[in-house]
């Protein structure tokens, strides 16, 4: 059957007609899981090569800072080829595209453990970030374009899951690698998932044709521009805490470059008749509070991920095989919430606005109660705000996805997968940059205030030691150090509450970041309706 492609039509010309519908059919379905299977490999192979990357380094003797540029290069691509994925399986058609992308994906994990040198391994990453980026733009567009209208949001809670189940699930999966069985399966995980997908997509999904026309209207500039723009962007905010942001060169060169390049993108994708972005869509409120609300959740989602585990392993000394039954108390709960949460939605009466709020709400106290973190704290005191975490992230993700894509025509859905997914993209990055950022600046301005407290009051430094308290005080009376190791130890104790104090701060940032969408959600979008009660109304 084949896909209708987008004509080139102005701004305000009417939308073109909507692509045959397909048989809804069990083989459809299995086509549908494939795509799911694959691009839950994809955030997964992401996930756990972030994590595991110290455990890398240290098997292949990479130093901390050209190991950075091994998850900079593969973000960078997977955002770029995110921009790209809808357009090029509109041309090449869905199952030819998906099937080249899984297996590519799969072959490159395959033998990027026997890369011989650094920048060889840098490169196949590089390039397996542009398979792996193509991925979960083909879920959303799969989902819209296939879905009968009562099954359409339950496709875009597994889209959901992609946000929720898989990066909760990486810690585990990092610890079970790199601890039990050898690093190199950190990349060869994605193998067996890769070769099923392959299986059930070749079998599941509509063969359509070739739609080789479209090259005669491609944005090539576009495509360069955007692509571009976007690594660029990606690769400063990875790197930008690093190389301590605009007092580098490099990373001031990066953010120009991508100011420039964006900008032109943007501009040349307004008057393009077959752009990546449809630009114009954005009038629509529905879609623009959607991609909006979608940025700021990759942040808010990182307070049930980042915070709990930077303040695991760096107060109590955690591994990831210590932190991962903490991340599974968000991810495996997903895979009976999404659908509970879809099933809800797809109620007429029920305002998916509310929905949205409420989790929210559910985020941002989890938030406040996150904020009262101090030293006593262990692993347990988590588990409450993560079961909170676990019912609150499906009911904020699938709202925005219900209510941005119902203006969406069917043809328009490309364009939809590939705003929505560069932006997930795009925030998930910036959302980790910001985290690292405030963590630092606010754990050093609280060691300053400690150390300038304790050196200002002379007594807590040089306390009479009685043989009883413990640790004593790092000083004697005259000034000097009780012992190299007390001194040490005192100093460790600053750094763990300065920590602290910054953890605190940041989950009172991500808070207000909560609430603002609150705030945006009731300003911004119109009242949504389930598709399929729109069909039988």
């Amino acid at each position: 059957m084949s896909v209708v492609s987008v004509p080139p039509v102005s701004a305000g010309s009417a939308p073109p007609a909507a692509p045959a519908a397909q048989p809804f059919t069990g083989r459809l379905v299995v086509g549908l899981v494939g795509v799911l299977i694959a691009a839950l490999s994809s955030g997964l192979n992401d996930r756990v090569t972030d994590i595991a990357l110290s455990d890398v380094r240290g098997a292949l003797s990479i130093g901390s800072d050209e190991g950075s540029w091994l998850i900079g290069g593969y973000q960078a691509a997977e955002v770029a080829a995110m921009m790209l994925a809808p357009w090029l399986a509109m041309t090449f058609s869905m199952r030819r595209f998906a099937m080249a992308m899984v297996l590519g994906f799969g072959l490159l994990g395959a033998v990027i453990p026997f890369a011989p040198n650094l920048p060889l391994f840098i490169a196949l990453r590089v390039i397996q970030g542009l398979f792996g980026g193509a991925l979960p733009p083909l879920l959303m567009t799969v989902a819209l374009r296939f879905l009968p209208p009562g099954f359409k949001l339950y496709g875009l809670g597994a889209y959901a899951l992609s946000a929720t189940f898989g990066p909760n699930m990486a810690t585990s999966l990092a610890a079970l690698w790199t601890d039990h069985v050898g690093w190199q399966f950190v990349y060869w995980q994605v193998i067996p998932p890769c070769l099923l997908a392959f299986a059930m997509i070749s079998h599941g999904i509509p063969q359509d044709p070739l739609r080789l026309e479209r090259f005669r209207q491609i944005d090539a500039f576009g495509m360069v521009t955007g692509c571009s723009g976007v690594a660029m962007l990606v690769l400063a905010l990875q790197q930008g805490e690093r190389q301590d942001w605009l007092a580098s060169t490099q990373i001031c060169a990066l953010l120009f470059g991508a100011g420039v390049l964006l900008t032109v993108f943007l501009i040349n994708e307004w008057y393009h008749p077959l752009p990546l972005f449809k630009l114009q869509m954005l009038k629509r409120r529905n879609l623009a509070h959607g991609l909006l609300t979608l940025a700021g959740l990759m942040v808010v989602y990182l307070s049930g991920s980042a915070l709990p585990s930077n303040y695991l392993m760096s107060v109590n000394g955690f591994r990831a095989s210590e932190m991962g039954p903490l991340s599974l108390t968000i991810g495996v709960p997903q895979l009976v919430m999404a659908p509970l949460v879809a099933a809800i939605c797809n109620l007429r009466w029920v305002d998916s606005r509310w929905v949205l709020a409420t989790g929210l709400a559910i985020l941002a106290f989890a938030c406040y109660c996150g904020s009262e973190i101090n030293s006593a704290w262990v692993q347990d005191n988590f588990y409450w705000l993560q079961a909170m975490q676990a019912v609150a992230q499906p009911m904020a993700v699938i709202p925005i996805l219900l209510s941005a894509t119902s203006v969406v025509q069917p043809p328009e859905g490309p364009f939809a997968s590939a705003m929505f997914n560069t932006v997930r993209g795009l925030g998930s990055v910036a959302g980790s940059a910001l985290l690292e950022t405030v963590i630092s600046h606010r754990e050093k301005f609280h060691s300053h205030v400690l150390l300038d407290h304790a050196g200002s009051v002379s007594y807590l430094l040089s306390q009479p030691y009685d043989g009883n308290r413990a640790p004593p005080a790092p000083l004697n009376p005259d000034g000097s150090a009780v012992s190299s190791e007390v001194l040490a130890r005192f100093a460790t104790l600053v750094k763990h509450q300065a920590t602290i104090l910054g953890l605190s701060d940041t989950y009172l940032m991500i808070m207000g970041v909560a609430l603002g969408l609150i705030i945006l959600a009731a300003l911004l979008p119109q009242r949504t309706y389930p598709p399929q009660s729109l069909v039988n109304r």
